[in-house]
C-alpha cells in the first residue's frame, strides 16, 4: 500500500503559527504518512465559505497539479461546508484539518477498550454535524487519514444511528468511570501513594516511567503514543508508589478531544502527586503553558514538580529555570534529584511519631495499618511500640495510641 501524501495549509493568526505547523508534520509522521509541503496565508478577514482566500486555493491547486493521491491538512478547525468547498477548489482531493489528524492518531494507538471507546466517541460527536454533504466527500475517503475507528460504513449511516450508538458508547463508558472511581477508592483507602506523568506529547514520559519502574512501556519519537493510562509501582527508600502515565498534550488540542478523554484524564485530578514533563531541548515554556491550561479545563488542583527532560541534548543548563528538576530519562541524568524531590514533597505531607499499643488493641492497629508507613517497632511487658509515618490529614485516627 502507498504512503499516504499530505500538504499542509497554514493559516497565519498569530506569531505562534511556525510551531503549529511543526506539530503538524510530527503529526502526519505520527499517523504513518509522509509531509510533502506547506502554503501559508496570513488571515485578517476568514473566507466564510473557504476561510483562506480563493486566490491562495487557486495558487496550491496549481503547485498540486499533477501530484496524485495527495490529502490536504487544513492546520485548524474547518466547518462542514469549508471542507467541501477548499476540496472543490482543490479539484475535489480529499480535504481534513487538524482535529481529523488528531482523532485518527488516537484511533491508530488505543488498545484498551475504554480508549477505543473514547475515540469513537469523539469521531462520531464530530462527525455528527458534518453528515450534510458527506456523499461526495466519501468516495474520496479512501483508507487513509481520517477513516480509522468508526470508519466509512458509520458516515453511511443516518444521524439518528449515529446518535443512537453515542448515547450506548457513553453509558459503555460511565461503566469503565465506575471501576476507575473504585479503583481510585481503593488506593485512597489503601493510603496508596499516587504521582501522574502529565504534559506536552513526545517529551519523554514513557521512557521515564519506564525508566523509574523497571516497566517495559512502549515509548517511541512521535505524537500520542501513549493514549491509554499506564500504571507502575516503583519505590523511593522503601516507600511504595505507583506512577500513572497518561495523554500527552499538545497545542490547540481541540476541547471536544479533552472533554472526551476526561475520563483517562481523571487519574490526574485524583493523584496525590503531578510530574509536570517538557522537553528541555524545545520550547518548555509554552509546552509548560499548555499542560497547566489543559489541566486547568479539567478542574486540577493538586501539587506539582516541573521536571526537563532530554537534558542530555543540551551543551549547556545554565538557561533553563531552577524552579525545574533537569533529568534525562533516556541517560538517568538527573534522576535521584527527581526521586529526591518527590519524596520530600511527600514527606511535608507526613508526621513522624511513635504509638503505643497494648496487646489487647492490635487488632485496633492492624485495621488502621494501612494509613501509615512502619519504620519500626519493639515489644515490652506491656505491648508493642512503634515508629510509624502518618499522612497529617489521618493523624487523628491514631490518637488513640499516642503517648501521653
Amino acid at each position: 500500500m502507498d504512503v499516504e501524501k499530505v500538504f499542509i495549509i497554514q493559516p497565519i493568526l498569530n506569531g505562534n503559527y511556525k510551531v503549529v505547523h511543526d506539530e503538524a508534520v510530527a503529526l502526519i509522521k505520527s499517523a504513518g504518512a509522509v509531509y510533502i509541503g506547506s502554503s501559508y496565508q496570513n488571515i485578517k478577514e476568514i473566507n466564510a465559505a473557504t476561510y483562506v482566500g480563493l486566490g491562495k486555493l487557486q495558487e496550491i491547486a496549481e503547485v498540486l497539479r499533477g501530484v496524485e493521491d495527495v490529502t490536504i491538512l487544513f492546520n485548524g478547525e474547518l466547518s462542514p461546508s469549508q471542507t467541501l468547498n477548499v476540496s472543490a477548489r482543490l479539484d475535489d482531493r480529499k480535504v481534513i484539518d487538524r482535529t481529523t489528524l488528531i482523532l485518527d492518531i488516537f484511533a491508530k494507538n488505543a488498545v484498551t477498550s475504554e480508549g477505543k471507546i473514547q475515540v469513537e466517541i469523539a469521531q462520531l460527536k464530530y462527525i455528527y454535524p458534518r453528515l450534510k454533504g458527506k456523499g461526495a466527500a466519501l468516495s474520496r475517503l479512501g483508507g487513509g487519514i481520517g477513516s480509522r475507528g468508526p470508519g466509512e460504513t458509520q458516515l453511511e449511516t443516518d444521524r439518528r444511528h449515529i446518535a443512537y450508538r453515542i448515547k450506548f458508547l457513553e453509558n459503555r463508558l460511565k461503566e469503565t468511570e465506575n471501576r476507575r472511581v473504585l479503583q481510585s477508592s481503593r488506593r485512597a483507602k489503601g493510603n496508596v501513594k499516587t504521582i501522574a506523568l502529565v504534559g506536552y506529547t513526545n517529551t519523554g514520559k514513557s521512557t521515564l516511567l519506564n525508566l523509574l519502574t523497571g516497566a517495559e512501556v512502549v515509548s517511541d519519537d512521535a505524537l500520542f503514543v501513549t493514549l491509554d493510562p499506564t500504571a507502575r509501582a516503583f519505590s523511593i527508600g522503601g516507600e511504595n508508589y505507583l506512577l500513572i502515565d497518561t495523554v500527552g498534550f499538545i497545542q490547540d488540542l481541540p476541547h471536544s478531544i479533552v472533554e472526551a478523554f476526561k475520563s483517562t484524564l481523571d487519574v490526574a485530578l485524583s493523584c496525590d502527586l503531578a510530574l509536570f514533563v517538557a522537553d528541555a531541548s524545545g520550547d518548555f515554556e509554552m509546552q509548560f503553558k499548555t499542560t497547566q491550561a489543559t489541566l486547568d479545563e479539567l478542574g486540577f488542583n493538586k501539587k506539582f514538580i516541573k521536571v526537563l527532560n532530554k537534558c542530555d541534548k543540551l551543551t549547556s543548563t545554565a538557561h533553563l529555570p531552577d524552579d525545574c528538576v533537569l533529568i534525562s530519562a533516556k541517560t538517568g541524568a538527573g534522576i535521584l534529584q527527581l526521586k529526591d524531590k518527590i519524596k520530600k514533597e511527600f514527606n511535608e505531607r507526613f508526621v513522624t511519631t511513635s504509638l503505643n499499643i497494648p496487646f489487647e488493641r492490635f487488632g485496633d492497629y492492624e485495621k488502621l495499618k494501612n494509613f501509615c508507613v512502619e519504620l519500626s517497632r519493639s515489644y515490652s511487658d506491656f505491648g508493642m511500640t512503634v515508629v510509624v509515618k502518618i499522612e497529617k490529614i489521618n493523624a487523628d485516627k491514631f490518637s488513640q495510641f499516642l503517648k501521653r
